[in-house]
């Protein structure tokens, strides 16, 4: 009982040395080794769990699951300083502009082509924010429906693929699943990938958009004066031209998302491997936006040499280590390394460009920087796991658990409640590698689809950006807003968003399927 009285104290005791300020991961680290020490002083702990950090942590490091995080940021920030928001904002916004509550509806529209190429929350606020938020206050917006309406956008690259919180809820999950079965007594497992919660999660995202509109076109039609039309003179541009340059802007960034999710989804690469093909499509195409003259015509052609790739991979066999090749995969290989050796030159050119005008630079200290908290997060959250369950943690909420009144749904609840209010706290990095190893593998225990329970829990985690004091989405905002918008107009404006994302949670509670369906369509339905 001492024993699992020093895990709670522990957890609390962590909570309060982050709600003070200090760093995350050694708060988490921190806390760990201190509650450790004492733990093995009063002979509640051994302490044999703390040495397997080290091999915990070279599993992390090899882990080719979370290399695509560091792929997948480089991406986001590529594009984000290659300015393809600022078009898309201006270009559907004309276009929508002429109908009340159209500005409202084009900032939840290019969040969503925004989450699917960058899915970088605090890039896609603040650009928006700087854009949008002037326009929409000097025409008449409600600030508070602005603020809200920008902010949930943001948010919207958590749940939309490909997203950091999925491949990192991926490499979770996976790992619960294999442990729950095993210890089933299931050793043939049908494992759960990245690629399985990209899939689950692209209905409901594009659901929580289609309520997003939904709710700016009522409020709009219950209380126009909160999101009135541009007057004429902002959309004399006729609706032709807008279609047609709204499409030059669209053409590049959608190009890239169903260059990386057609990958994953249609069995052409892993997850890691299309975050690959996602960096060297950025690159590509913010050199085109950078790159003058002759030299765009390189970049162009490696641009359609990556194509040209993507599609002999899916028409030839192209491994090479085999003992006998087919003349017809003999050419595919040819004409791949003509592609390749094409791709190459014309990545060069674009980041020589991108270096040149010191866009490189920028974007790879970014990159360095957000990767590197992700991962030295892991490494605490990594300890913490392992000191809490040698204090017996993960048994003491196994049983917690498994003796609530009704039975799973009663467990799924509390958990979902639990990280619903840890968010207004915790990032979610620190709720994805604290708490899902601890709960996740109880829940899979209890009959639950993890591609399901993956999804529920991105779509709850989503809720952590916009939830006060610590919402990130509102401290991104507030940085970049106007001084005439106030903290209060912000808080204001995400309540509607955040019940919106409460009550999509309950409709995915309730209909698994919405989860479940996509996935088995594409990867086979082999039952789990």
């Amino acid at each position: 009982m001492e024993t699992e009285v020093l895990a709670l104290i522990m957890f609390a005791g962590t909570c309060l040395v982050l709600l003070a300020g200090f760093p995350v991961a050694f708060s988490l680290a921190g806390s760990a080794l201190l509650f450790g020490l004492l733990g093995a002083a009063l002979g509640h702990f051994d302490f044999a769990f703390v040495r397997a950090l080290p091999q915990r942590v070279f599993g992390t490091m090899s882990n080719e699951v979370l290399l695509a995080v560091p792929l997948f940021v480089f991406m986001g920030v590529m594009l984000e300083r290659s300015k393809v928001a600022e078009e898309l904002l201006e270009n559907v916004g004309r276009l929508f502009g002429g109908l009340r509550g159209g500005l409202a509806v084009s900032v939840a529209l290019v969040g969503m082509l925004l989450a699917a190429s960058t899915g970088i929350v605090g890039a896609t606020v603040v650009t928006m924010g700087l854009m949008s938020l002037p326009i929409m206050l000097r025409r008449g917006y409600d600030p508070a429906l602005a603020c809200g309406s920008i902010c949930a956008a943001g948010t919207l690259g958590q749940i939309i693929p490909p997203s950091i919180v999925l491949v990192l809820l991926g490499d979770q999950i996976s790992t619960a699943y294999a442990d729950a079965q095993r210890d089933l007594g299931n050793w043939a497992i049908n494992p759960v990938s990245v690629g399985d919660l990209f899939a689950g999660a692209l209905v409901p995202g594009l659901m929580l958009v289609f309520f997003y509109v939904a709710y700016q076109l009522a409020v709009a039609w219950l209380r126009p004066s909160s999101a009135p039309a541009l007057p004429p003179r902002d959309t004399d541009v006729s609706r032709r031209m807008a279609f047609v340059t709204l499409l030059k802007a669209l053409v590049p960034p959608l190009s890239l998302m169903i260059a990386v999710l057609g990958s994953i989804l249609g069995g052409i690469a892993t997850p890691t491997e299309a975050a690959g093909v996602g960096a060297i499509g950025a690159i590509l195409l913010a050199g085109l936006r950078n790159e003058p003259g002759r030299q765009t015509v390189l970049v162009k052609a490696a641009v359609w040499a990556l194509i040209a790739v993507l599609a002999l991979s899916r028409m030839f066999d192209l491994r090479v280590a085999r003992e006998a090749i087919d003349p017809a995969d003999q050419v595919g290989m040819a004409l791949a390394a003509i592609a390749l050796i094409v791709l190459a030159g014309g990545l060069v050119v674009a980041l020589w460009g991108l270096w040149r005008q010191s866009v490189l630079d920028d974007v790879m200290r970014s990159t360095t920087r957000i990767a590197s908290m992700v991962f030295l997060i892991i490494i605490g959250a990594t300890l913490f796991s392992l000191v809490f369950r040698g204090f017996g943690g993960d048994d003491m909420v196994h049983d917690f658990l498994t003796t609530l009144p009704g039975g799973k749904w009663g467990a799924i609840a509390l958990v979902m409640l639990a990280m619903f209010v840890l968010g207004f706290f915790l990032d979610f990095v620190e709720i994805v590698f604290v708490v899902v190893p601890i709960v996740a593998p109880i829940l899979l225990k209890m009959d639950v689809d993890p591609v399901w329970l993956g999804v529920m829990m991105a779509m709850n985690l989503q809720t952590s950006f916009l939830t006060p004091p610590f919402g990130f989405a509102l401290f991104y905002l507030r940085g970049v807003a106007p001084p005439e918008v106030t903290t209060m107009h912000i808080y204001r404006g995400i309540v509607p968003f955040v019940l919106i994302q409460v009550a999509a949670l309950g409709i995915l509670a309730a209909w698994p399927e919405l989860a479940t369906w996509l996935p088995e369509v594409i990867f086979g339905g082999v039952a789990r």
